[in-house]
């Protein structure tokens, strides 16, 4: 088996449920990952220590999965040359405002590609995760073009399946 493509981090493992939707992703598209979790608040050192080793055991590109003040993308990404994607966690009273907030707003020089809060931005990040992959491999390339082939069938089988029930 290949070693971890993506290294996906959460702040916490109450971020799983929703970060399941980025493992799903990667899933479908056979990208192998590590899970890690590692606070940018409470374990700044050891994250600081993932984002700076992830490559050497392979990992092309980070997905940081944070709610509240969500500084783990940022922190990730100040700490790498890796691309670092990173999913606002809708786990606060804000209901993830904050964190998006807190994951776009980064200082020039520290990029970070800030998906939409929640289950939607982390299938997001993943597939993200798969275009990037995919610049240096065409099978994942094919894949791609594939899915979204799908998606577009799926989008005209929903228009003839509406059409057939309001008679054309």
């Amino acid at each position: 088996m290949a070693g971890p493509k993506v290294g996906v981090v959460m702040g916490s493992t109450s971020d799983q449920e929703i970060m399941e939707e980025c493992l799903k992703a990667l899933d479908e598209f056979g990208v192998p990952y590590e899970l890690t979790v590692s606070s940018a608040h409470r374990s700044p050192a050891r994250t600081s220590e993932y984002a700076r080793r992830a490559a050497e055991r392979g990992v092309q590109v980070l997905i940081a999965g944070a709610g509240g003040a969500a500084h783990l993308a940022g922190v990730l990404a100040a700490e790498t040359i890796l691309p670092v994607i990173g999913v606002p966690i809708d786990s606060s009273p804000l209901q993830g405002f904050d964190a998006l907030l807190a994951t776009v707003q980064m200082p020039r020089g520290t990029p970070v590609a800030t998906m939409a809060v929640g289950k939607s931005g982390a299938r997001n990040a993943g597939i993200l995760a798969v275009q990037i992959l995919a610049l240096s491999d065409p099978d994942l390339s094919q894949k791609l073009r594939d899915f979204k082939q799908k998606m577009s069938q799926g989008v005209e089988e929903a228009d003839r399946k509406l059409k057939g029930k309001r008679g054309g």
